[in-house]
């Protein structure tokens, strides 16, 4: 290696240079070798400690025969995103160390729409999605982010149970040339928020962040609420700020990122589940060979299934310990949920083509899909 006499900056930049070309091109291949990061001796990057060294793999990555980068925005003290290193470890350990997940969660490759892109052109192989972005590529997807649809754990469970239902859900970006495999969740949605939100006329004063998903726009602007549109890197300091006052977020993620340190108010509205969808680069899974893809399958569905279980109580002792910490939780009257469900109603209709639209590979092929999802969850307007 020849010996770069520079500046402690330049060097630096070179360093950092090379660590994204890594992330960014670093694909997943047959016999491509997985290589660790090298760091000059006595550089500042190599004291650093990564936000990821609590998650580091109990073996060696390199000896891999493929390796899949996949994304995820949230943090992983989340069950539902920890469920990445979950499927790393069984699936090294169900393949003899044959391939490698290589799990990448707090933004460490940037925004869901930005990474989304990434994944449709195969520069990473997967991604946990949240539900709300999910839309962008996907727009049945957009099926869950209606108001009071699958707004429960056990709608949710009973969701997943659909079959034909639940498996023509999970083919939303199918025509993208990205497959759906299956979902985790992190929680029930409501407003985190600056000031007491107690009933729906206080709501008409905060500015809430919604993320970057038309479906949640069309919702905020049906119930006649003010939403900023906003990739979630940029929430910690616009919230700070004051550029936003309320989050429509869960108040797991809440509580575990911190928000609740600034935002010290929720306002449980429970109207959808939040959800990370566990989707694939379609041409990367098939090039594995047949057993492998088999096996990556089976244990992305096994840790997925595994992980909707605990996430139910993982949100019941995230709030308990919201509370602990000061922060007050409050429920809308039962005449403002009502309001709120007979004006989300309209976004079940305006959203309703895009949701029931078929492509050229659906096996399933309803005549109303929307309805009879909703039929199957026991949805009414009222």
């Amino acid at each position: 290696m020849t010996k770069v006499k520079t500046a402690m900056g330049r060097r630096m930049m070179m360093v950092g240079a090379a660590l994204l070309g890594l992330l960014v091109f670093g694909g997943c291949s047959r016999d491509q070798e997985v290589k660790e990061e090298v760091k000059p001796k006595g550089s500042a990057a190599s004291q650093a400690t990564s936000p990821l060294d609590r998650w580091k793999p109990d073996f060696d990555p390199s000896t891999a025969t493929y390796r899949c980068i996949v994304s995820n925005v949230s943090h992983p003290v989340m069950k539902g995103v920890y469920a990445g290193f979950a499927i790393r470890d069984e699936l090294w350990k169900r393949t003899g160390g044959k391939i490698y997940f290589d799990y990448k969660p707090l933004s460490v490759l940037g925004g869901e729409v930005e990474v989304l892109g990434q994944l449709q052109m195969g520069a990473i192989q997967g991604m946990a999605v949240s539900s709300v972005a999910a839309t962008n590529l996907g727009p049945r997807f957009g099926l869950v982010n209606l108001p009071f649809l699958v707004n429960t754990f056990d709608k949710l469970d009973r969701f997943t149970r659909s079959g034909p239902l639940f498996d023509h859900f999970m083919r939303a970006m199918a025509h993208q040339g990205i497959t759906g495999l299956d979902i985790t969740g992190y929680g029930s949605y409501g407003w985190a928020t600056t000031t007491p939100v107690t009933e729906l006329a206080e709501a008409g004063t905060v500015k809430f962040r919604i993320a970057e998903a038309s479906v949640n726009k069309s919702l905020y602007d049906a119930w006649g609420l003010s939403p900023v549109v906003m990739p979630w890197p940029d929430v910690p300091v616009s919230l700070k700020q004051g550029v936003i006052t309320g989050l429509d977020h869960t108040p797991m993620v809440c509580n575990i990122t911190k928000k609740f340190e600034v935002a010290k108010h929720y306002t449980q509205v429970n109207y959808a589940q939040g959800l990370f969808i566990w989707v694939f680069n379609t041409a990367w899974l098939e090039s594995l060979p047949e057993d492998l893809r088999a096996t990556f399958i089976e244990v992305v569905h096994e840790v997925c299934a595994e992980i909707r279980e605990e996430t139910r109580a993982q949100e019941e002792a995230q709030i308990a310990d919201a509370r602990a910490g000061g922060v007050s939780f409050y429920a809308l009257p039962d005449a403002d949920t009502a309001l709120l469900k007979e004006k989300g109603n309209v976004v079940h209709g305006n959203w309703k083509a895009e949701i029931n639209r078929l492509y050229k590979d659906d096996t399933y092929r309803p005549e109303d899909y929307l309805s009879e999802v909703s039929n199957h969850l026991g949805y009414t307007a009222r």
